[in-house]
C-alpha cells in the first residue's frame, strides 16, 4: 500500500474510532459508486452523516480541512444522494461533515470534527 493510502487509511480508522466514541455508529466505509467514494457514513440519533475524513503529516501544504474544495464537496454531496437513493431506510436529517487529522511526528492526533461543513 502507498504512503498517501496508507496515511489516509489510518486517518479514516481514526476518524471512525472518534465519531463512534461520540455515540455516532458507522453505517458504512469506503462506499464506492462510478462517481467516487464517500471515506465514512454514520448514524447520528435519527439523522445520517456523509463523513469526508482528510489526514496529513504536516501543515506544509494547509490545514487538512482545507483540502475539501468547493469541486469536493459537490462531489461528495452527489455521492450522498446517490447513497440515498439506494438506502432502503429513511433518515431524519442529512449533514455533511469533516473531520480532519494532523498527525504530527512525536504528539498525540490532532481530530477535529465539522459538523455541518457544507
Amino acid at each position: 500500500m502507498g504512503h498517501n493510502l496508507a496515511l489516509g487509511a489510518h486517518g479514516e480508522q481514526l476518524a471512525a474510532e472518534y465519531l463512534a466514541g461520540t455515540g455516532m455508529e458507522i453505517v458504512e466505509r469506503n462506499w464506492r459508486s462510478r462517481n467516487g467514494e464517500i471515506d465514512l457514513i454514520a448514524a447520528d440519533g435519527d439523522g445520517l452523516v456523509f463523513v469526508e475524513v482528510k489526514t496529513r503529516t504536516g501543515t506544509g501544504f494547509g490545514l487538512p480541512v482545507e483540502a475539501v474544495t468547493v469541486t469536493k464537496q459537490r462531489r461528495i454531496r452527489l455521492l450522498g444522494l446517490e447513497w440515498l437513493r439506494e438506502s432502503e431506510r429513511h433518515w431524519g436529517r442529512v449533514r455533511f461533515d469533516v473531520v480532519s487529522i494532523l498527525l504530527l511526528r512525536g504528539s498525540a492526533p490532532r481530530i477535529e470534527h465539522i459538523e455541518g461543513a457544507f
